[in-house]
């Protein structure tokens, strides 16, 4: 088994797939972390995996700590950005029943290795994710604070201020302008 960093999208998946059987590995499966291999490779195959990867930037994983903090951010991307509607499910929930380990093992490794609580990183990434839907959707505040599970349209708000110092009606606005601005020139 070999373990990559995260891919994003299936077309990511596809491209590691295909550079995988180059050097003559043929895969059963590949997920976004995980590539378990047909048969067991020798060292000269492993170290061409090795510099493929690396001519492709994409990490090999080794540390089995590292994989788990991988498939913690993966959960939380698949949850934020890829399903169209959060499922009603609380975070803590949904990334320990994902990773298939204790969500107070993974806290504490997260903290510990990335310096932020995975709520923190959550948060980040739900702001990521209202910058997007500001700027690339017509979706109302409303309609995007129900989306990403905010109680309310003013709780968003908050959090938005309080994590870029501009409010989602600014923000959209001078993305909006600023968008207009480049297609003139």
């Amino acid at each position: 088994m070999l373990y990559v960093r995260y891919m994003e999208n299936d077309r990511d998946i596809a491209i590691e797939k295909n550079r995988l059987n180059k050097p003559g590995l043929h895969s059963n499966t590949l997920e976004l972390i995980e590539v378990e291999l047909n048969e067991k490779i020798s060292v000269e195959k492993t170290q061409s995996v090795c510099i493929t990867m690396k001519n492709a930037r994409i990490k090999l994983k080794k540390n089995k700590q590292h994989l788990l903090l991988e498939r913690i951010k993966t959960a939380i991307y698949l949850f934020i950005f890829i399903s169209d509607e959060l499922p009603k499910q609380n975070f803590s929930d949904y990334i320990s029943k994902n990773v298939n380990r204790d969500y107070n093992y993974l806290s504490n490794l997260f903290l510990g290795r990335e310096g932020v609580t995975i709520e923190e990183y959550i948060i980040a990434q739900k702001i990521e994710r209202v910058k997007e839907l500001l700027v690339y959707t017509e979706l109302s505040l409303s309609d995007i604070a129900y989306k990403l599970q905010y109680c309310s349209d003013a709780q968003l708000t908050n959090q938005f201020i309080k994590e870029t110092g501009v409010s989602p009606a600014f923000y959209r606005l001078l993305r909006i302008n600023n968008h207009s601005v480049n297609q003139q020139s």
